[in-house]
């Protein structure tokens, strides 16, 4: 990222420090030259003027009055990528963009428009590497973590966050519905004993403390 930063602004990019959170942190990633072929391909097969999320329903097979007006219904390639997600779509076409394979042309309302730099990948003479859907939420979720608490108190903090897991998928509700990060750290470091100790950590509301309190004392006590 640095790299990139100074080559924009004419500076001489250094080699790479491994200090920025995508080397810290890398992504997952995958073998992703078929989906990126399939997702120029319908760029180009639909005339190179429309946007994202359109394309993203093409390769889905969504077909609406928009789809059926332009006959994009009948390619070939419509409904080929139904086994990804919309958001999946979008992430590989953000990826694209950024790799200078395909460009948003603003004078015609945000479509995407193919560049020299597709051609080699259509032309199966080069493979691309896409980075996983979601890979980046799940680094940014431990560099996050990895922040928040001291190392003393990391075994602690993964267990609490263990048993937040827990509650979540017995409740069907997101992790962070039960208590947030924030929470958990706090816990970790100043290790209540009691539900009055509980009570005064930050984002601990009565409701919680009654409903979550003794499960996490437990895990507590049990680290003690």
């Amino acid at each position: 990222r640095r790299q990139r930063g100074l080559g924009y602004f004419g500076g001489a990019p250094p080699a790479p420090g491994g200090n920025c959170d995508n080397c810290l942190y890398p992504p997952q990633t995958f073998d992703g030259t078929e989906a990126a072929q399939l997702a120029l391909s319908c760029i180009y097969r639909t005339g190179q003027r429309f946007g994202v999320a359109y394309l993203a329903g093409v390769l889905r097979g969504e077909s609406d009055e928009r789809v059926r007006r332009f006959g994009h219904d009948r390619l070939r390639l419509f409904g080929l990528g139904a086994k990804r997600s919309a958001s999946a779509w979008r992430g590989i076409y953000r990826q694209l963009v950024a790799r200078g394979m395909a460009s948003v042309d603003f004078d015609g309302h945000g479509g995407l428009r193919l560049t020299e730099a597709a051609r080699p990948v259509l032309r199966g003479e080069e493979s691309v590497e896409l980075r996983a859907e979601g890979s980046r939420q799940a680094a940014t979720r431990q560099r996050r973590s990895s922040t928040l608490v001291d190392e003393t108190d990391r075994e602690l903090f993964e267990a609490l966050r263990a048993e937040r897991k827990r509650l979540a998928e017995q409740a069907g509700v997101p992790a962070y519905v039960v208590f947030q990060d924030a929470t958990l750290a706090q816990m970790a470091s100043q290790r209540p004993a009691s539900t009055q100790e509980l009570a005064v950590i930050g984002g601990v509301g009565a409701a919680k403390l009654e409903r979550y309190g003794e499960a996490f004392l437990a895990v507590i006590r049990a680290s003690a």
